[in-house]
């Protein structure tokens, strides 16, 4: 990354799915690259969404509410951009951001992307959303370019995705964790229909499933664990880690062909690997780039998929080479601080004259001697460089918790003041 100030980034969360933790990483890999960032909580406005669905109003109306409801979530996100003032607002994928509030921010020339981390095929809303951000960022290549292209967007990045080594990591787990989480074989995800039919013919292999959405499988029903709820992410770390073999089959809505051979890789293969956890994954276009074959062990159909199996929980030795291999190019390649640091870079070439200047003086600069002196230790509290801007210094102050100390105050009330009096 060149040379470029601390940013301040808004992270703009989906209200749930699978984007929401990737959001969260994304978050902390920016943080920890010493980027000032905030995230726009849009879970939390889930559970009032939801009960919109409870009123038995008809379908119309159900649905002129919800797109009522998220046109006021997407102001709150253009409140929350005031008040912040950030240089980039990167939204995940299924973040609640209308058009209109996307054209606002370009009016008021706020940089905006997208991280669609989803299959454009599947999911088609990226069409009409696409062209309002000024950087789209995505896990598949052609035809989706071209398809972004004739839609009016130019500014696409290939981004892959990735894991963070501070969650997605090796684990010593306990006796009681190893029988809650522990088997031979170990499926996390969702039900979805190829999965079924797929997992239905390697009973024999000492299978157990976990995840939700495998409802009315009776066959597969007494393999599912933890009752079929949905898993947390760390209770995913722990799975991978018990498991001798990790199953990993890209989901999809058919039957006919239970082994796809699409595109984009998942986020369980990054994960996987970064955690040292051994895995069998169904072969895909994209992966030759991102792994070797002698770091991942991939299958192309069900047949090798019996067979690879058997062959490797029969060969221990040999599930650890590919799962260290795979955890080095992992930590080497495929964080979620170097997928950042590609988005940034890219937005800086692609958006002239981005990021601004600085953000103000520094802190220190202006201040009243006996403040000079009490703020050190503040900004070593607050992990900010000593020549952080007082914009920026304001916001870290703001975004604390509990009872303000005099320091605090002042620092507040000469804000105020320089919003007041000071052109």
């Amino acid at each position: 990354m060149d040379g470029r100030r601390g940013l301040r980034i808004l992270v703009v969360l989906p209200m749930y799915g699978g984007s929401l933790p990737i959001g969260r990483h994304c978050a902390s890999a920016l943080s920890g690259l010493g980027h000032l960032v905030e995230t726009f909580e849009a879970p939390a406005f889930y559970g009032a969404f939801e009960a919109l669905k409870t009123l038995r109003v008809t379908s119309d109306r159900l649905e002129y509410l919800e797109n009522s409801y998220l046109q006021v979530i997407s102001q709150a996100i253009c409140a929350k951009v005031e008040t912040f003032g950030p240089d980039l607002v990167l939204a995940l994928a299924q973040a609640p951001l209308s058009r209109q509030a996307l054209k606002r921010l370009r009016r008021d020339g706020v940089a905006t992307a997208m991280w669609f981390v989803e299959d454009f095929r599947l999911f088609t809303y990226w069409e009409a959303f696409a062209p309002y951000y000024d950087v789209f960022a995505v896990i598949q290549k052609d035809p989706f370019f071209e398809r972004l292209a004739a839609v009016g967007q130019q500014n696409v990045l290939y981004l892959p995705l990735a894991a963070d080594p501070a969650v997605h990591r090796p684990l010593e787990l306990t006796p009681v964790e190893r029988r809650l989480y522990g088997a031979r074989t170990s499926f996390m995800g969702a039900g979805y229909a190829n999965r079924r039919v797929a997992f239905a013919q390697l009973l024999d292999f000492g299978l157990a499933i976990f995840g939700s959405d495998w409802d009315g499988d009776a066959v597969l029903g007494p393999r599912l664990r933890l009752d079929g709820r949905r898993v947390t992410t760390e209770e995913s770390v722990k799975i991978f880690n018990a498991a001798d073999v990790n199953l990993n089959l890209h989901s999809s809505v058919s039957t006919q062909s239970l082994v796809s051979g699409g595109d984009f890789v998942n986020p369980r293969t990054f994960e996987l690997a970064m955690c040292g956890a051994f895995q069998l994954v169904d072969r895909r276009g994209l992966m030759d780039e991102l792994f070797s074959e002698d770091e991942l062990a991939r299958f192309g159909s069900v047949e090798e998929l019996k067979e690879r199996l058997g062959h490797f929980l029969a060969h221990p030795e040999e599930r650890a080479g590919y799962a260290a291999r795979a955890r080095a190019r992992a930590l080497g390649e495929h964080t979620y601080a170097r997928r950042m640091e590609r988005l940034l870079d890219f937005t800086a070439g692609r958006i002239a004259g981005w990021p601004a200047g600085a953000g103000g003086e520094g802190a220190l600069a202006g201040l009243p001697e006996p403040l000079r002196g009490e703020l050190s230790a503040l900004l070593r509290e607050l992990s900010l460089p000593a020549d952080v801007s007082f914009d920026d210094l304001i916001v870290a102050v703001r975004s604390r918790q509990g009872l303000l100390t005099p320091l605090e105050t002042s620092l507040l009330f000469l804000d105020e003041w320089k919003k007041q009096y000071v052109k």
